[in-house]
């Protein structure tokens, strides 16, 4: 099991409406991989403790981690630390946890993003990590959110270079749109139906429902379900 870090906030800043990126100096962080997450643990004074995952939003740089906290309406952890916990307050993160749902630079074969929410956090991750090493592996973004308001990374994801984006809006869609709102399809996953579409390695990352629903739309498609990763919340 990974040992528990100190780690200081160092910066916040507000994603949407009850969505913020937290930035941490770990010390004595080992390094992560895109994709990969923390837990991160609480202690009261009466010596009650809280612990709960986050997923890394940045690929490793130094000490510095970025985490993605979505708050939960009557959560114990996640309005604290998006709204409350002083900078220069410490935490506990104990990881990098999991090795499954991460991307690595030196692989080549395309890549399909699939994100639902903030399930966008840990492939943001992978964006970043992709465009910091330079990669000419074809990568692409499908985002699903309700409305305009609950898009993160907005003015990063429209310049992320090599990474397309294709924002769906299942609730409310911007004026000028060209899909209605409704909730993912097929068409929305693989418009072009190439075969680049078909090779790709997938990753999903959402809520339960959002996932197996994307799943079941590329394994329909003609996905490979091996070829077919998922992480979910909620």
């Amino acid at each position: 099991m990974s040992a528990w870090w100190r780690a200081r906030l160092v910066g916040r800043e507000e994603q949407s409406g009850t969505g913020r990126t937290l930035r941490f100096d770990v010390p004595q962080w080992p390094g992560h991989l895109a994709g990969q997450h923390v837990d991160v643990r609480l202690s009261a004074d009466d010596g009650y403790q809280a612990v709960r995952s986050y997923s890394l939003a940045a690929p490793e740089h130094g000490s510095g981690i970025e985490l993605g906290v979505q708050v939960v309406p009557d959560g114990e952890v996640s309005p604290y630390l998006a709204r409350d916990l002083p900078a220069g307050a410490e935490v506990e993160v104990r990881g990098p946890l999991g090795g499954w749902f991460v991307w690595r630079p030196e692989q080549h074969e395309p890549v399909l993003l699939v994100a639902g929410g903030c399930g966008i956090v840990p492939l943001m991750a992978m964006i970043r990590a992709h465009r910091q090493a330079g990669s000419a592996t074809p990568m692409r973004l499908v985002y699903s959110v309700r409305d305009p308001d609950q898009v993160w990374y907005r003015d990063e994801l429209t310049g992320a270079g090599p990474a397309t984006t294709r924002i769906i809006y299942t609730r409310r869609a911007p004026p000028g749109s060209s899909r209605p709102p409704g909730r993912l399809t097929a068409g929305d996953l693989m418009p072009l139906g190439t075969s680049e579409d078909s090779s790709a390695l997938c990753f999903v990352c959402g809520s339960t429902g959002f996932v197996e629903h994307a799943t079941g739309l590329l394994t329909r498609a003609g996905c490979d379900p091996g070829r077919i990763r998922t992480e979910r919340f909620g």
